[in-house]
């Protein structure tokens, strides 16, 4: 993606992210552009290369030397003092992938911290019995992503 392209997807995302906001406070219920928002802001933020659409397992690559790893990006937007057990989207264990990056946004759709954790502690984890959303669906809490991964980047200091 060039320079132009990324100010043009900037400028939607900032208009999007507007509707989003009225959106729910009207309703009270999400506008769904949570995951859009996190894998743009995620490529923004660490200088990825977001994958063509529909990618089979992963949204992003970041290469390194020779060394390309295959990102599935969750996005999570939540408000100051949320319950930290709220889940994030399903992951994709049988898919190819390397890492995956969970990116928090304010209700304002900005993101305030982006956190990675590695294939193998992700998959030990919806493997620990007892839970059906985190065996059968995926899904693990926020606070367990957090606790088997790392913060990769922060808008501040207090994450």
């Amino acid at each position: 993606m060039n320079t132009q392209q990324t100010a043009k997807i900037d400028e939607l995302l900032k208009t999007a992210r507007e509707l989003a906001r009225q959106y729910r406070e009207l309703t009270g219920k999400p506008l769904g552009i949570t995951g859009e928002v996190a894998e743009f802001e995620a490529a923004r933020l660490l200088g990825l290369q977001l994958a063509p659409a529909r990618q089979d397992g992963y949204d992003a690559t970041e290469t390194a030397g020779s060394i390309t790893r295959r990102l599935q990006i969750k996005g999570r937007c939540l408000a100051p003092g949320a319950n930290r057990g709220q889940r994030i989207g399903t992951i994709q264990s049988n898919k190819p992938w390397d890492a995956v990056l969970l990116v928090i946004l304010d209700l304002e759709y900005r993101a305030t911290a982006i956190w990675e954790a590695d294939r193998e502690p992700i998959l030990k984890a919806l493997a620990v019995p007892g839970s059906k959303a985190r065996n059968e669906r995926g899904a693990l809490s926020i606070a367990k992503f957090k606790q088997i991964g790392t913060l990769r980047w922060s808008s501040n200091a207090s994450v």
